[in-house]
C-alpha cells in the first residue's frame, strides 16, 4: 500500500483543509453515506483528508504501469453491474469507509482529463453507488455483507484490490485488537498498541486499534516522552533522564521503560505517572505493580506477550498491556469482492 502525503492537522487526529485540487475533487465525489461513515471514522481519530490522500494514493499506485489491462479487455467501459464485499471469515471491521471511497474517487483518476472536474471522458456516467452495510468496529462472520456497490463494472473492478486491501489490513488489526481485549474481559487491564507499525500506515492502523476496542500508546516522537535504556545510558541515570526531559518538554507525559525493580523504584521516585515494565516475568511485574501502586504511578507490561499470556499478566495489577504485534504483523481478515 502506498503511502500518504503527510498533509493534515498538526497533532495528527484531526482533519484539516483539502491540500491539493484532487483531494478536493474526491471530496465532492462521495455520496452522502461514505460521507457520514468518514465523518465518524474522524470522530475516532481519522482524519478525511488522512483517509482520501490513503485511497487515492494506493490506487495511484496499482495503476502506476497503467490502466488495468485485464478488465478493460474484457470488459470495455459500458458494462454496467453490483458486486458486494463479503466476509471469508470473522472478525472486527475498520477501513469500511475507505473501501466505499476507492470506489467513488477512482474515476477521477482513470476518466477525468482534468482532476478538479471528474467525470467520463465518453459522457456516461462512471459514478457508483456504494451502500455500506457494515460500520466499522463491528463485527462479522463468513458471508457477511460489508457494502455493496453498483455502477461501471470497469470501475469496480479496478478499485477491487485498492479496497479490499486497505479494508482487509486495516479489519486484520481490529480483529487482533478485539481478541486481545476479549482475553482481558472481567479484568482492569487494557491493550494498548505501540509505534511498531506498517511505514505510511500509523493513523490508519492506530484508528483500526480503536475500532477494534484497544486503546493508543503515542501516536509518534513528539506527542510523549518515552525513556529506554539508551536514553538512561546517555545520561547516567532514570533520574536524570526525566528531569531532561522535563526541562526540555515540560508539558510532555514520560512513561520509563524498566526491566528491574530496583529500576521501578527509582522511576517512581523522579515521579514519572507510567512505568513500562519491560520483559519481566509475573511474579516480578506483581512486584513491580505493588512498587508503583504505593506511588500513585501507573503500570504497563511489554515484551512479547502472547494472547496466551493475557489473564496471567492481567492478574498482576497492570493497567495496560503492550502489544506491537497489533500492527506489526497483523493477519488480514479475509474479504472478497463477488459480482452479482
Amino acid at each position: 500500500m502506498a503511502s500518504p502525503s503527510p498533509a493534515r492537522s498538526a497533532d495528527g487526529t484531526g482533519p484539516t483543509a483539502p491540500s491539493s485540487p484532487l483531494l478536493e475533487a474526491a471530496l465532492s465525489c462521495l455520496s452522502t453515506a461514505t460521507r457520514t461513515a468518514l465523518d465518524n471514522a474522524r470522530d475516532l481519530g481519522l482524519p478525511t483528508d488522512y483517509a482520501l490522500e490513503l485511497v487515492l494514493s494506493t490506487l495511484a499506485e496499482d495503476l502506476s504501469w497503467g490502466p488495468d489491462v485485464t478488465t478493460n479487455a474484457t470488459l470495455g467501459t459500458g458494462a454496467r453491474g453490483t458486486a458486494a464485499i463479503n466476509s471469508r471469515q470473522s472478525g472486527c471491521l475498520a477501513g469500511v469507509p475507505l473501501a466505499a471511497a476507492a470506489f467513488e474517487v477512482l474515476p477521477i483518476i482513470v476518466d477525468a482529463p482534468n482532476p478538479a472536474q471528474p467525470g467520463g471522458s465518453s459522457g456516461e456516467s462512471t459514478a457508483c453507488q456504494v451502500d455500506i452495510e457494515a460500520a466499522d468496529g463491528s463485527t462479522v462472520r463468513p458471508g457477511t455483507t460489508v457494502l455493496t456497490v453498483s455502477g461501471p463494472l470497469h470501475i469496480i473492478l479496478t478499485a477491487e484490490r485498492t479496497a479490499l486491501n486497505i479494508l482487509s489490513q486495516l479489519s486484520g488489526v481490529a480483529t487482533a485488537t478485539d481478541a486481545w481485549v476479549k482475553a482481558l474481559r472481567g479484568t482492569s487491564a487494557r491493550v494498548r498498541d505501540t509505534r511498531k507499525t506498517q511505514p505510511g500506515l500509523r493513523i490508519a492502523q492506530k484508528y483500526a486499534v480503536r475500532c477494534g476496542g484497544g486503546v493508543n500508546h503515542r501516536m509518534g516522537l513528539g506527542d510523549a516522552a518515552l525513556i529506554k535504556d539508551n536514553h538512561v545510558a546517555a545520561v547516567g541515570s532514570i533520574g536524570a533522564a526525566v528531569r531532561a526531559v522535563r526541562e526540555k518538554a515540560p508539558h510532555i507525559p514520560i512513561e520509563v521503560e524498566c526491566d528491574t525493580l530496583e529500576q521501578v523504584r527509582e522511576a517512581v521516585t523522579a515521579g514519572v505517572p507510567l512505568i513500562l515494565l519491560d520483559n519481566m516475568s509475573p511474579e516480578t511485574a506483581r512486584a513491580a505493580v505493588d512498587v508503583a501502586r504505593r506511588g500513585g504511578v501507573r503500570t504497563e507490561a511489554s515484551g512479547g506477550l502472547s494472547i496466551e499470556d493475557a489473564a496471567e499478566f492481567a492478574a498482576t495489577g497492570v493497567d495496560y498491556i503492550a502489544v506491537g504485534a497489533l500492527t506489526h504483523s497483523p493477519t488480514v481478515l479475509d474479504l472478497g469482492l463477488d459480482l452479482a
